[in-house]
Parts: C-alpha cells; structure tokens; sequence
C-alpha cells in the first residue's frame, strides 16, 4: 500500500499568487518602458531623428503589452508547469495507474487539487483492492460451502444407493445404514442453518427479541445438554457459574447459539481426554462467561484469522467422532455478541485458549423493555 496522503498544512489563495505576478509584471513593463522610452529620444536628438520622434509614440502601447505579457508569461510558468503537471497526472490515473500520486507540493488551490487527486486514487485502489479481496472471499466461500456439503451429501447418497439396490446383509446392518443416512442429513441440516444464522446476522435488518433473562439458569441448562456429548469425547466439564439469577436483557436464543458454539469449539479443538472450564462472574456493569480449554498451539497467522468466517484450522478435519462444520461458529457467535453491545475475545497463550465474552448488564437500562 501506498504511503498515505500528505494534507497541505497551509493554504495560500492561488489570486493573490496570480495578481502578484501581474503586479509585478506591470512594474517591470512600465520601468522597460520608461527606459526604452528616454533611450529612443537621447538617440533622436544625439543622431537628429526627428522622425523618430514622431513615430515611436504608436510602438508605444504594443511594446508595452509584450513586455507584459512575455514577464507575465516567465512569472507564472511554475504555475503553468504545475497545472501541466497535474494534467499528465490525471492521465496517468485515468489510464488505470492507481498507484501513481501527483508530485505537486503547493499551498494553495492547486495544492489542494493535487491533493485531492492524490486521496482519489489512493480510495480508488483501496476499493480495487478492497474488491479483490472481496471476490475472492466469495470463491473460497463458494468452495468452502461446496467442500462442506458436499461431503455429508456424498454419504448420504451413497448409504440411499446400498439401501435402494438391497446391499446389506441383515437387519442390523439395514438398521445401520439408516442410522447413517439420517446423522448425515441432520449434518447437512445443520450446515445449512449456520449459513442461513450467518447471513441474517450480518444483514441489516437483524433484530434482536430482547427480553429479561436468567442468564445463569440458560448457561446452566446449555451445559446441562452438551455434558453427554463432551463425556462421549473424552472432555470432562468444570464449571464456576456460581447459583444466584443474573437478570439480562438479551435475546435468549442467540445468546444460546453463541454459547453453544463456543462450547462445540473448544469440544472440537481440546486435547482428548481433557477439560473445559466455563466461568461465570457479573457486576453492576456487565456479565463475563469464561470458556477454557487445552488445544494445539496456533499461529499468529492462524490466531488472526480465527473469527473470519469459513475459516477452520488446518488440523479441524482430525477432530474423532465430531463432525466438521462451516467455519462460521465463530464468526457467528461474534456477531451475536457484538448485536449485544458484547465483545468476544479470545486469549491465546501457548496450547491454552480462553474464549471471554461479555455482555453489558448497562443495555437493560438502555432500553426500556419489559417481559
């Protein structure tokens, strides 16, 4: 990227630049005038040219506006050569050459001009760039999305092939494949709703269904349905929720989703067997849940890029007996928490990640809602 535009600190009104110079031009055209004059009648009465003397008065006045007009003309060439200048610039940029800046360091309008041009191209770039970077997040999300659905469709045709050509042995197996087809379908299902959860969320008509919560009794029952599933991998659950009502002013299903989502991640990325920590703790001002777990270091890179939507980690696809989703769980549960007036951060320090997301306990007095 381009070094960003220099603003002119001053500016000089680029009239008075104008009318000094033909001020000045007056000046000297009077005085080269005036000399000329008192030169040609020495030399008429030294050589006796008394015709000289009658003539001269009509050369008088054009010899006066060519003077003016050529030492106008050499006082305001660095001004002519500045609009030059700017001219060629516009060329260049109207030809497609973002990247090219107007070498034009006035302090008056020409400046400015020259700096408007300047910040023109730079936004134009950025937009260009802005696009690119934009039109390839659509491919990888088209791919992305391609990879991901196709994969549990690709099963589920394949168990409905076995089924309708009569490739099993016995009951139990016919029982199996069923089984199969039915968890591949409610994976693709759920795939489907996160694309569909992450496009209202980002629209700008999303709105929330705020009512007063118990946000310890949500978090307690959310942890009370995803302890099976973590006993099933391996991850044993420690909790610090505390046991009083935490009153909130939330939208209960969202907040759901993204407390559920951040539970299914650390499911996905801790070290198996392993332990999740979910921390709970409010004040006047806010509520703060804690997420905890042990997982394989990550890059900066990798740490960067963990909210962007569709992007998994590398080592996402090795999770055991968890299927893979879109990438969006994040992403997702960011933009719930930022609908809140929230943050959702994340704190890396070598294999340990802890997830704190906040909720301002201020937006119930904010807006006036009731039950």
């Amino acid at each position: 990227m381009n070094e960003h535009v220099q603003e002119p600190k001053r500016k000089h009104r680029i009239q008075v630049n104008i009318l000094i110079r033909m001020v000045l031009s007056l000046i000297v055209a009077i005085a080269i005038n005036d000399f000329l004059i008192l030169l040609f009648v020495k030399l008429a009465h030294a050589w006796g040219w008394d015709w000289l003397r009658n003539v001269f008065p009509y050369f008088l006045t054009p010899l006066f506006i060519v003077i003016f007009i050529f030492t106008f003309f050499i006082l305001t060439r660095r001004i002519v050569k500045d609009l030059i200048t700017l001219e060629h610039g516009l060329q260049i940029i109207a030809e497609g050459d973002l990247k090219y800046r107007v070498p034009v360091k006035r302090k008056d309008e020409l400046g400015r001009v020259a700096f408007n041009i300047n910040l023109m191209a730079e936004r134009l770039q950025q937009q260009i760039e802005k696009e690119r970077e934009l039109e390839n997040s659509k491919m990888e999300m088209i791919t992305g999305i391609s990879h991901d659905l196709r994969t549990p469709l690709t099963s589920i045709i394949g168990y409905i092939e076995l089924l309708r050509t009569n490739s099993f042995q016995n009951q139990d197996e016919y029982t199996r494949f069923i089984q199969n087809t039915y968890n591949k379908a409610v994976h693709l299902k759920k795939l489907l709703d996160d694309l569909f959860e992450y496009t209202r969320l980002t629209s700008t008509e999303t709105r929330l269904d705020l009512k007063k919560i118990d946000v310890f009794q949500l978090l307690d029952q959310l942890l009370f349905e995803f302890e099976p599933i973590a006993q099933e991998n391996g991850i044993h659950i420690v909790k610090e929720i505390g046991d009083s009502p935490v009153i909130a002013l939330i939208d209960s299903e969202k907040i759901a989703r993204a407390i559920d989502n951040l539970l299914m991640n650390a499911l996905k990325y801790s070290v198996k067997p392993g332990t999740v920590h979910i921390l709970m703790k409010s004040n006047h001002k806010q509520i703060t849940i804690e997420v905890e777990n042990e997982g394989t270091p990550l890059t900066q890179e990798q740490e960067n890029k963990l909210f962007d939507r569709f992007y998994k980690v590398d080592h996402s696809r090795s999770s055991e007996g968890i299927q893979t989703g879109t990438g969006l769980g994040l992403s997702i549960a960011r933009n719930i928490i930022e609908l809140h007036e929230g943050t959702l951060t994340l704190n890396h320090v070598k294999n340990i990640f802890k997830f704190t997301l906040t909720l301002p306990l201020p937006y119930m007095e904010k807006h006036n809602y009731s039950n």
